[in-house]
């Protein structure tokens, strides 16, 4: 039996001690009675791919860049044929997204002006990519040069000998605004390729199924990877450094000592040890920035990077170094999965009438071309970018709460971002006039009611979805990065699943059996033991290490494109995506087996 519909969004309740949560959030994101006509007839699904936790109401910024700039690009700049944009609605600290689907009636003059639009851009890609790693570095470089320190005493004499003109706290004004609005244009950067680029891995999605109706997902995606990307090289560093290690007689030492600090404290008292940190140190900017969050990297403030805590990338270290002591590879096996690529694509396109197999050839072609921008566009907004913003957004709050704005540093991430920007201007204005701002007493109580509420919406579990069930999902993000699609609502709906079996989508292809290993957080990661299955909302591209101790991987979110899927197809692990509840669900110790080619997961046996 299956349900018609999810709970209706008006009548989600709010948990116990989360009265007035709204108020954390800006008002646009959420459900309200004069959209409640619209919004109840639309399926909303739970975003855990990017935001798998209670959102902090700072970070709502981060909701609000990809919100405007996907939709902008889908919907007004290369009109998506059959899709505008994917709207988002706040219920409870979580965020739900709906995708928007164009009107029937003006999908074949898009689907027109799209072929004109996106095609300009498919003829020039590499070109088009050189120029859009520049623009990007540029903002990267726009943000690093932002400085948040306290206002001074009094402002230094170049302010008047060089003729400045305006002061410390206008520059604070001004440069939050920069630091806000260089992070929306980056986003708009981001989505400038990333739609268009899915497009057209779609494209070669419905040419395939066209040509070959019995085809796997995962067989058409294998046609498409082994590609060298830049996504993987900061794993690739941290094994190269393990060899380097080995080389220099510095594993032992490595192995042995638990903390980083410790660690390079000792090995800078020698010429081989020093040699090693230093090549540490020069390969932490940019390779180790990078955020450590579950799920899409680099939507919440409260993880840090590799180069934060180098506990976390040296844990890592060490098991390469131990599987490089049991001679074990440490290398991904990029040669077979290009092998393994090869042979099917050969095979399949044997398979084409000679007429059509030049077309299949060149839509094969975009489609890998287009592949390297999707994961490489990760490192340089999803780590690089985020990283940089968050950090910057840390000094501000560290300077702020230095000038007594507010009582400690984490207490501006409870304000959203046109408050932190009042909180700004009262900072200033004290300074400025040599007065006391009212800010910290203003705050004190907002704040300390925040924090209860947001530890309140952390123990609810928010349903899956919301709404009725879509007749037909073909927004392209929706399909191929979350793994939403007409009949993984229709399982969400089912009451009479079959007990011990979780569905999903066929991520990685492959069976194991294994032990459970749940993991929710990246403190926890260190705790995996070689053969596990490692079960979680989603992986995040600085998780690459543990793949080469896990057996295979189950996430609750994430589609055919997902990180989860594609990174396990890279290192020749089984993975299911998209079951939607595996990890409230299984647990640690218990034994399943995992098909990563029918998208199954049963356990076998209880913990």
């Amino acid at each position: 039996m299956a349900a018609d519909r999810f709970p209706s969004p008006f009548e989600v309740p709010t948990p116990d001690g989360a009265e007035g949560w709204e108020s954390m959030y800006d008002w646009y994101h959420l459900f309200g009675p004069e959209r409640r006509e619209l919004d109840e007839q639309r399926f909303w699904f739970a975003d855990r791919l990017h935001h798998p936790d209670v959102l902090h109401p700072y970070d709502e910024i981060q909701c609000e860049c990809w919100w405007q700039a996907l939709g902008a690009f889908n919907t007004r700049v290369f009109a998506m044929p059959p899709a505008f944009g994917v709207d988002q609605r706040i219920v409870n600290g979580r965020l739900y997204v709906t995708p928007v689907p164009a009107p029937p009636e003006d999908i074949a003059a898009r689907a027109e002006e799209f072929g004109k639009r996106a095609g300009h851009y498919y003829e020039r890609w590499d070109a088009i990519y050189d120029e859009w790693r520049t623009k990007v570095m540029a903002k990267l470089e726009e943000i690093r040069a932002l400085r948040f320190d306290p206002l001074p005493d009094l402002e230094p004499e170049e302010t008047v000998y060089q003729h400045t003109g305006h002061s410390a706290g206008f520059r604070m004004i001004r440069d939050f605004d920069r630091l806000v609005l260089t992070m929306y244009e980056t986003y708009q950067y981001h989505f400038e390729l990333l739609n268009i680029g899915y497009a057209a891995y779609l494209t070669f999605f419905g040419m395939c199924r066209a040509a070959f109706p019995d085809i796997s997902d995962q067989s058409i995606s294998r046609m498409v990877g082994g590609l060298r990307v830049d996504l993987y090289r900061p794993d690739d560093e941290l094994k190269r450094l393990a060899k380097e290690a080995v080389r220099l007689g510095l594993a032992e030492r490595i192995t042995a000592t638990e903390d980083a600090a410790s660690l390079f404290a000792d090995l800078r008292s020698d010429a081989a040890g020093a040699e090693w940190v230093a090549d540490w140190e020069r390969t932490a900017d940019p390779w180790f920035l990078i955020n450590t969050d579950p799920g899409h990297p680099g939507g919440y403030h409260t993880y840090p990077t590799w180069a934060d805590d180098p506990n976390i990338p040296l844990a890592s270290v060490r098991e390469y170094l131990r599987r490089l002591a049991d001679g074990t590879t440490i290398d991904r096996p990029t040669d077979e999965v290009l092998a393994e690529r090869d042979r099917i694509t050969a095979g399949y396109r044997e398979l084409l009438p000679e007429a059509e197999r030049a077309t299949f050839d060149d839509t094969l072609a975009l489609a890998r071309q287009v592949f390297v921008y999707i994961e490489e566009h990760v490192l340089y907004i999803e780590h690089w970018m985020w990283a940089t913003f968050w950090a910057k957004s840390h000094e501000l709050s560290r300077a702020l709460a230095a000038m007594g704005e507010f009582d400690e540093p984490e207490d501006m991430f409870f304000l959203r971002r046109y408050e932190v920007a009042e909180a700004i201007y009262d900072c200033v204005a004290g300074w400025s006039v040599g007065s006391r701002p009212r800010g910290a007493d203003y705050w004190r109580p907002i704040i300390a009611r925040r924090r209860e509420i947001y530890t309140a919406l952390r123990a609810w579990e928010p349903p899956p979805a919301l709404g009725p069930p879509p007749t037909t999902i073909d927004e392209p993000f929706t399909v191929m990065l979350w793994g939403i699609t007409t009949s993984t609502v229709a399982e969400w709906l089912r009451s009479d699943s079959e007990e011990g079996v979780l569905r999903g989508t066929a991520g990685s292809p492959g069976v194991v059996e294994g032990p459970v290993r749940v993991v929710t957080h990246p403190s926890e990661l260190p705790s995996i033991e070689p053969g596990d299955i490692l079960v979680c909302p989603a992986t995040s591209p600085s998780w690459a290490p543990v793949f080469g101790r896990v057996a295979a991987t189950v996430s609750d979110v994430g589609g055919i494109m997902s990180h989860t899927a594609i990174v396990c197809r890279e290192y020749g692990l089984p993975a299911v995506v998209g079951t939607g509840n595996a990890v409230s669900t299984l647990r640690t110790g218990q034994r399943v087996r995992v098909d990563g080619s029918a998208g199954v997961v049963t356990v076998l046996e209880p913990v």
